[in-house]
């Protein structure tokens, strides 16, 4: 890969990667904060297969493989969880789930 190509993915990946900061760090909404951790590991993902393909292994693209895996896991459980309190409190704002004590 040139080296001009590898610099413009890790712009790419570091812009998204900081998008998904700030998107965690801002929201309140726990929907969207989820969305800004995936994309913070998509991000991770785009570099290991850069880096992968840069020196010729396929080794960052089989670890991306697991990592997707486990992420789609994530996302099905934590959605599951924000299911069950959005039945109970009707509401997904992060602020308004700290002050409730089970």
């Amino acid at each position: 890969m040139q080296s001009l190509l590898v610099n413009h993915y890790i712009i790419l990946a570091t812009i998204l990667f900081t998008i998904g900061v700030l998107g965690v760090l801002i929201r309140r909404n726990a929907i969207i904060v989820f969305m800004c951790i995936e994309l913070m590991l998509n991000a991770v993902n785009l570099l290991l297969v850069t880096f992968s393909a840069m020196h010729n292994e396929a080794g960052g693209q089989v670890f991306v493989f697991f990592i997707m895996a486990v992420a789609a896991a994530e996302v099905a459980v934590g959605l599951a969880i924000l299911v069950m309190i959005y039945r109970n409190v009707r509401s997904v704002d992060i602020n308004r789930l700290n002050r409730i004590r089970w």
